[in-house]
């Protein structure tokens, strides 16, 4: 009998959702400290990378360069320089300003949680450094450990939970729960899980936009802080 083939070794360790969301509050408060109160949306994840972190960052045709059309960003640990793929470029394509300070947050999130595995590990950096290749390139389809890790990390980072709190009692007007159920939004032809994400992300679009991220991205951050839930069982 044939031995199945192993699976593929993790290029870092697991770690929680609990731990990603503390060290992204802990860049956040550090800005903070630095340059005072963020009291309103957006986070200026721009600004963070260069005053904050001592990096870079340049748009540049990511496609092009690595072959494969879903690429979106990629940091190079060594030259301290972040590039996003040129589709996202907000100047040129306006609609993709969520999409582009999602991934700028993705990348800051490599550099905070992924830097010291690959600096303190030779062989890894070995991998990763050699002619100029950088240390991930971050694909649209790609479900890899570090790419979940640096998508929560932006997440948490782009839309801290305080902050969040403060723009909902600000626009609901009370810190309330409201329930996909009881949405006036129109349905699809699609299956009830379907309906039920576009009506959330046609929901949260306001608050999306305060923060400059995606509708999708703000509905699943709503839904992880319990201010938007699919039950009403869910608050009584």
């Amino acid at each position: 009998m044939m031995a199945r083939p192993s699976a593929k070794p993790e290029r870092v360790p697991w770690v929680s959702d609990q731990s990603i969301e503390a060290e992204a509050e802990v860049l956040f408060a550090l800005w903070q400290q630095k340059h005072g109160e963020v009291a309103d949306p957006p986070v200026p994840v721009d600004e963070m990378i260069e005053l904050q972190l001592g990096l870079r960052y340049e748009i540049d045709d990511l496609q092009t360069r690595f072959g494969h059309p879903d690429v979106l960003g990629a940091i190079w640990f060594k030259d301290r320089v972040i590039r996003v793929d040129q589709s996202l470029d907000p100047v040129e394509n306006p609609r993709m300003l969520g999409r582009y300070r999602f991934t700028l947050a993705h990348e800051i999130g490599h550099w905070q949680m992924h830097r010291k595995v690959f600096v303190s590990d030779e062989a890894q950096m070995s991998l990763t450094t050699a002619a100029e290749e950088p240390a991930f390139v971050c694909r649209s389809t790609d479900q890899a450990r570090e790419e979940m890790q640096a998508n929560a990390f932006a997440a948490f980072l782009l839309m801290p939970r305080d902050l969040v709190r403060r723009a909902w009692i600000k626009w609901r007007g009370r810190d309330d729960v409201v329930c996909v159920l009881d949405l006036n939004v129109p349905t699809f032809s699609g299956s009830v899980m379907e309906n039920q994400k576009a009506a959330m992300q046609r929901f949260s679009k306001p608050m999306a936009e305060r923060f400059h991220v995606s509708a999708e991205a703000m509905s699943y951050r709503l839904e992880a802080l319990g201010r938007l839930v699919r039950e009403r069982s869910l608050f009584g």
